[in-house]
């Protein structure tokens, strides 16, 4: 018997009876998805990834279920609270037609083909992601606790969404952990086929009417960055005539978009030069469209705040600056450092502006604040001789949802710049 099919009998689904902290007892019946494991009083017995942790209130009933990681700091996804139920395909299926539902009217399949269909925490399925890319579809997991239920899992996404393939993605410290687990004769692996075959290609997709390729196998999160859709439709509903810079362009989301809108001129930005190329043939996907045909596409290969140093050394000006950085804060300990990080991009991109320009700048690290975002985007301003007026927030676009505080993690500013008065 190898090494991974051993693993796999060893990671047998057991129930593990759990007792929490009273905090953490009052955090689940208000819906919070999270047990940490500084809430955790007594588990019986020890348990493995992808245990199911029964959750027991201080008279001793059934509180909760949820899957049992104990190699991450919260070591309980929670999946129901309320009164028991069985954790099995059918749980799994009901889970994610709750989730189809929810989305149903959102998307008109002829005019968007790209966009998550499973939200994590959100959809009551934490740790679990899931987009569609026209008739691909990509799983990402966050956690180990998912891998014994992967056969039954896949099943019910075949069932719900009957896609032509499904391609496992997952966080980059599941990678080694996966291969220790054997799926249907072969080990997991990050950008291996689960259903179906594993694209060669880019996989085509349509958002707004415009085209775009996710490369669903090795690109970033699961290929695309569904989550910014509404807010590029924003800019190209402002894009008309303008010169815009797209910074952190990646593979040219906003830049397309810019273009569509008929900016006179586009200038993406970013450190990929695979990204790059992947957004020049966004554009190029687009050049059926006059106003795509007629705009000046620019690209710069480099580090974001040296380009935009140099831009400004050069006396470059733009009427429209967008700003969506990385996260800059996975960790407690990084948020200082990331608002300095938000700080300068915004005292960068003002300089880069016309008066009355607009700025356009978007935060996903969860762990900072919506508040602290838009006062260091102000407080960078200010030092920077001028405000920002007509100040609007927008966050995820409508397939992801956001239940709880921390599901809210994307943040986004646009603004006019004008000088102080």
């Amino acid at each position: 018997m190898s090494q991974a099919e051993e693993n796999v009998e060893i990671n047998t689904v057991r129930n593990l009876a759990v007792r929490v902290t009273k905090d953490a007892a009052r955090q689940i019946r208000g819906g919070h998805p999270w047990v940490f494991n500084n809430s955790i009083t007594s588990i019986k017995p020890s348990g493995q990834a992808g245990d199911l942790a029964v959750i027991f209130d201080e008279h001793r009933d059934f509180m909760a279920i949820g899957l049992y990681d104990p190699d991450s700091a919260i070591s309980i996804k929670v999946l129901h609270q309320g009164k028991p139920v069985q954790i099995d395909g059918a749980f799994w299926t009901q889970r994610l037609i709750a989730a189809r539902e929810l989305r149903i009217g959102a998307f008109d399949p002829t005019h968007t083909t790209g966009y998550r269909c499973v939200h994590g925490e959100n959809d009551s399925l934490p740790g679990l992601v899931l987009d569609r890319y026209a008739d691909t579809y990509v799983l990402k997991l966050y956690s180990a606790a998912w891998f014994p239920h992967l056969e039954q899992i896949l099943d019910s996404i075949a069932e719900v969404f009957t896609p032509q393939a499904v391609v496992l993605r997952l966080a980059r410290g599941l990678q080694n952990p996966a291969q220790q687990f054997s799926f249907r004769g072969a080990a997991l692996k990050d950008g291996r086929a689960l259903l179906g075959d594993a694209p060669t290609e880019a996989v085509a997709f349509i958002e707004n009417d415009l085209r775009f390729e996710a490369d669903v196998v090795n690109g970033q999160k699961t290929g695309f960055f569904l989550d910014q859709r509404d807010n590029r439709a924003r800019v190209r509903s402002l894009a008309q005539g303008a010169r815009v810079l797209d910074v952190y362009s990646c593979t040219g989301g906003f830049s397309v978009n810019a273009a569509a809108g008929a900016a006179a001129l586009v200038h993406s930005v970013d450190i990929s030069a695979a990204a790059i190329d992947s957004a020049k043939r966004n554009m190029a996907r687009n050049g059926g469209r006059a106003a795509v045909r007629a705009c000046t596409h620019q690209v710069s290969v480099g580090d974001a705040m040296t380009v935009m140093t140099q831009m400004i050394q050069a006396g470059r000006i733009f009427d429209i600056v967008i700003v969506d950085p990385p996260s800059f804060a996975s960790r407690q300990d990084q948020i200082e450092g990331a608002l300095r990080a938000y700080g300068r991009l915004t005292e960068l991109a003002v300089r880069l502006l016309n008066p009355g320009g607009m700025l356009v700048q978007a935060s996903c690290s969860a762990r900072v604040t919506s508040e602290q975002f838009i006062e260091t985007v102000g407080d960078a301003a200010y030092r920077s001789g001028v405000q920002l007026d007509g100040i609007s927030h927008t966050t995820h676009a409508i397939d992801h949802p956001d239940t709880f505080p921390q599901g809210a993690y994307l943040k986004a500013i646009f603004a006019r710049v004008v000088p102080l008065r």
